[in-house]
C-alpha cells in the first residue's frame, strides 16, 4: 500500500524531524519544497533564479511543475511525504490535479510553545550546529558550540517578533489547507517526546 502523506504544523512543531523518522520507516523519499527549489536544474533553475534574483515570489504553478517532476520519479512508487507544502489552499487544489494523498498529518503545538522553541535556538557560525538556550539541546557553555568552539548567533527569523509573525501567517494561509483534507487528516499533539509522536503517528496510519 502507498503512502502519500502531507506533514503540517506550525514553526517550532517538529513536523520536519517527523517527515524524517517516518521517511526513514518506510523507505519513501521526505520531500523539501525549499529544498526542491535549491536544487533545481536547468531551465527551471534559470526560470526560478530570474523570480529569486527580482525578490519575488515563486509562482504556485511552478512550484508544482518542478514538485510533478520530482514525485514522478521511481523512488515515489511506495508513497513520498511532503514537507512543507501546500502552503495555502491554492496550492492544495493544483496539488490535487498531479496527485492523490492518503493522508495528512497535523503536528499541533501551542503560540507559547512555538515561540519557546524558536526564539531559543541559536546555530554555530562555523558548523552550522544547532542548540536552544531554552529548552535542549543546550550548549554546554552559552553562546559556544559544543563542536568546534565557534561563536552561536540567533538567526533574524527567530526573535519573538519574527516568530509571532510567522504564526500569524500560518493561521492565515495554511491552516484553512487543513480544512480541504478534514477527511484525510490525522491530528497529533506535538508538545510530547520526538519518540511519542513518532509512535503515536505510525499508530494512527496503522503502520507497524
Amino acid at each position: 500500500m502507498t503512502q502519500k502523506l502531507i506533514f503540517i504544523g506550525p514553526q517550532g512543531s517538529g513536523k520536519g524531524t517527523q517527515a524524517k523518522i517516518l521517511a526513514e520507516k518506510l523507505s519513501i523519499p521526505h520531500i523539501s519544497t525549499g529544498d526542491l527549489l535549491r536544487e533545481a536544474k536547468g531551465e527551471l533553475k534559470e526560470e526560478l533564479d530570474n523570480y529569486m534574483n527580482e525578490g519575488k515570489l515563486v509562482p504556485d504553478k511552478l512550484i508544482i511543475k518542478i514538485l510533478k517532476q520530482r514525485i514522478e520519479k521511481p523512488d515515489t512508487d511506495n508513497g513520498f511525504i511532503l514537507d512543507g507544502f501546500p502552503r495555502n489552499t491554492a496550492q492544495a487544489k493544483l496539488l490535487e490535479e498531479i496527485t492523490k494523498i492518503d493522508n495528512v498529518i497535523e503536528i499541533t503545538l501551542s503560540d507559547e510553545e512555538a515561540i519557546k522553541r524558536l526564539s531559543g535556538r541559536v546555530n554555530c557560525e562555523n558548523c552550522n550546529a544547532n542548540y536552544n538556550e531554552l529548552t535542549a539541546p543546550k550548549p554546554k557553555q552559552k553562546g559556544i558550540c559544543d563542536k568546534c568552539n565557534g561563536d552561536l548567533i540567533k538567526r533574524n527569523d527567530d526573535t519573538k517578533e519574527a516568530v509571532k509573525k510567522r504564526l500569524e501567517i500560518y493561521k492565515q494561509e495554511t491552516q484553512p489547507v487543513l480544512e480541504i483534507y478534514d477527511n484525510l487528516l490525522i491530528t497529533i499533539n506535538g508538545e510530547q517526546t520526538i519518540q511519542k509522536i513518532a509512535t503515536e503517528i505510525l499508530e494512527r496510519l496503522n503502520i507497524r
